[in-house]
């Protein structure tokens, strides 16, 4: 019986992942990553309660393995210093890739296995002509999570499997429901795990309370000084409420200044950009497409996408040349690039052009 370790949050998704794959036949091993340190709460000693109960109506081995204080380096801590630099970071890209896989692909050839199952809403298949593993787009487009698990590698996802690829969240929560699971009406989270109450800035002094900067100055489009702010970590691009200045039409964040501790302001139309400059880019494939090559650019989790070409730079690099303007183009975020429901690859935001 082959063994396969499978990533148990203690919510329906990862529950039902567990089930199927005893149900295919596998041995199947659950683990618990504890990062609750440093004030997250993704599984916590209650998730891992009920992962242990699921483990156990399943008839499954389970194990929690704890990963807190590496959690809060490179999750939490890099999530505060991306503020602190004027960028507005996604941290579940990090630990999706980094802990869900990196790090438990490791814990799982220690207990004999060479698989990983999940809960995410994501599908892959091998490419019949070039034989290489594709990352695809969930079968339910509103579940789909694959803009988080761009960085996945070809390594990786030889070694991965997504079982719930092809169904719905009803299917999933009927499907708990007929395995019995503790967790089959759980809500699910949307939240940052370690932001429950959604107050960025909070996390952020919370996190990095000797390197908050202090109050600077909000400018126009030109340079003029028109207000005062609390600190840039409390801005993103984009933004237009709590900005704090009256002005005859509505005022958008639309630059962040770290170097001079300033956020700049201006209408909504200078939010457009045409262009995008993207860094430390992760290609699927393990290589670039060719020059020249089209793709839908998703440049947040819940946006639909705009087509665009891909120029790619030196040093890992991308630039993005939207068909039509976009807006709000976010240093920080992550841009990832589709062709059709393939992922082909995606990387940082760090400039845009309007």
């Amino acid at each position: 019986m082959e063994r396969i370790v499978v990533a148990m949050s203690g919510g329906v998704d990862s529950s039902v992942a567990a089930g199927l794959m005893v149900e295919y036949g596998y041995e199947a091993v659950g683990v618990t990553m504890s990062l609750a340190g440093g004030g997250s709460r993704c599984c916590s000693l209650a998730d891992s309660d009920d992962a242990r109960r699921v483990a156990d109506r399943l008839g499954m081995r389970h194990f929690v393995a704890n990963y807190a204080d590496l959690f809060r380096r490179d999750v939490q801590e890099s999530f505060a210093d991306e503020y602190l630099a004027g960028r507005t970071p996604i941290p579940c890209v990090t630990c999706n890739t980094k802990f869900k896989f990196e790090h438990l692909l490791e814990r799982a050839r220690v207990f004999g296995a060479d698989l990983v199952a999940s809960g995410h809403y994501a599908r892959i298949d091998i490419d019949p002509e070039t034989g290489l593993r594709r990352l695809r787009t969930a079968a339910d487009a509103s579940k789909d999570q694959t803009y988080f698990l761009f960085e996945l590698s070809q390594e990786q996802l030889a070694c991965v499997v997504f079982p719930l690829g092809d169904m719905t969240k009803e299917a999933v929560r009927e499907a708990a429901r007929r395995m019995g699971l503790a967790t089959a009406e759980k809500p699910e989270s949307q939240e940052i795990c370690f932001v429950p109450d959604g107050d960025y800035a909070a996390a952020v002094e919370r996190i990095r309370p000797m390197q908050v900067p202090g109050p600077g100055d909000i400018v126009d489009g030109e340079g003029q000084v028109v207000g005062r702010h609390a600190g840039i970590h409390r801005f993103t691009v984009g933004q237009r409420r709590g900005i704090g200045v009256s002005a005859p039409k509505a005022q958008y964040v639309t630059a962040i200044d770290a170097t001079h501790n300033r956020v700049e302001i201006g209408p909504e139309e200078r939010l457009a950009a045409r262009e995008a400059d993207v860094e430390r880019v992760s290609w699927i494939s393990g290589r670039p497409p060719a020059r020249g090559s089209r793709a839908r650019v998703k440049i947040r989790y819940r946006d639909s996408g705009a087509m665009a070409d891909l120029e790619p730079q030196p040093g890992g690099r991308v630039r993005v040349g939207f068909d039509e303007a976009v807006r709000a183009v976010t240093p920080g975020q992550a841009a990832v690039f589709y062709d059709g429901d393939r992922v082909l690859g995606g990387g940082w935001i760090v400039g845009s052009r309007r």
